[in-house]
């Protein structure tokens, strides 16, 4: 008696075969290569937002890089506002409010460069970016997923600062939404010029062994000869003209001009904050790095990407 069920179920099996017959032959005429409609593939806003909470994921996860990345600049800023202890020029602000600002700037520059060229690199030698091509994955929606990757250190970066300026060396916060609105403009600019340049800056490294000096080292010049950790009007003139080319040293006149009191403007070379210069400067690096981008692209990223 126990058969019975299983002949009842397979019954209806000779008819389902010409389906299957038919599905076959059809398949059998399909021309080579063809693919299935399946719905169309996720675009680059999908694909972002996905591998960026992966990406937050996995950063997070590693406890040693969270712990050197955010205290990087935390302890510039104590170390440096401790050691100057004097005011600032013949104003009564003392030296460490200028160097909060000057750190600020470089953790931002830390976070957006630093990160974005050191894991592109990285991602690159390894195959990782070549691989993704294997997958439904648009390539803008990784550099999407990185962009939001370093925003988010680069902003908890800049509370951890913030906060500790206000702990230790009883720093004074904005109290207008003017300097607040400043200082939000100031590090959004910031971060997109810096991280256009990381994204093309690690996509032309092709040793990995290199990588550390390449990114390091011009990131660590950078904060000498843009005024981070002192009055930019006190460096040689020549020195200053360097400073000014690259975007760290208009990040800190920004950052200074949204946390200092305004009088501080006259130990700017130019007296001033010149705050629509900083615009124009960071949104030139803006438009060169995505122009930078765009040629790394084509002579690396495509390359791991076919």
């Amino acid at each position: 008696m126990t058969p019975a069920p299983a002949l009842q179920a397979t019954a209806p099996a000779p008819a389902a075969a010409p389906a299957t017959r038919a599905g076959a032959t059809a398949a059998a005429k399909a021309p080579i290569g063809a693919v299935a409609a399946r719905g169309p593939l996720p675009g680059v806003w999908r694909t972002g937002v996905l591998r960026a909470r992966a990406e937050l994921r996995v950063f997070f996860r590693n406890r040693t890089a969270v712990a050197m990345n955010m205290a990087l600049p935390v302890v510039l800023m104590l170390l440096f506002g401790s050691v100057f202890t004097m005011k600032a020029g013949d104003h009564t602000v003392p030296m460490h409010d200028v160097v909060v600002a000057g750190v600020l700037a470089s953790g931002v520059m830390s976070a957006a460069f630093g990160v974005l060229a050191t894991g592109i690199a990285l991602e690159s030698g390894d195959g990782s970016l070549k691989r993704l091509r294997g997958t439904p994955f648009a390539t803008g929606g990784y550099f999407l997923a990185k962009t939001v990757l370093v925003l988010v250190l680069a902003l908890l970066q800049s509370v951890a600062v913030l906060a500790l300026a206000v702990a230790v060396f009883d720093f004074p916060l904005p109290t207008t939404p003017g300097r607040w609105a400043t200082l939000a403009w100031v590090f959004l600019l910031g971060s997109a010029a810096t991280a256009l340049m990381g994204i093309a800056v690690g996509s032309v490294i092709t040793d990995r062994r290199t990588i550390t000096a390449a990114v390091q080292f011009p990131f660590v010049l950078l904060q000498f000869v843009s005024g981070v950790y002192y009055s930019f009007s006190g460096l040689p003139d020549t020195v200053q003209h360097i400073g000014a080319v690259f975007p760290l040293k208009w990040m800190a006149q920004g950052m200074r001009a949204a946390l200092l009191p305004d009088d501080m403007a006259a130990l700017e070379p130019a007296h001033s904050w010149e705050l629509g210069r900083v615009a124009l400067v960071l949104g030139a690096w803006i438009v060169g790095g995505l122009l930078l981008c765009v040629a790394a692209r084509t002579h690396r990223i495509r390359k791991d990407f076919r």
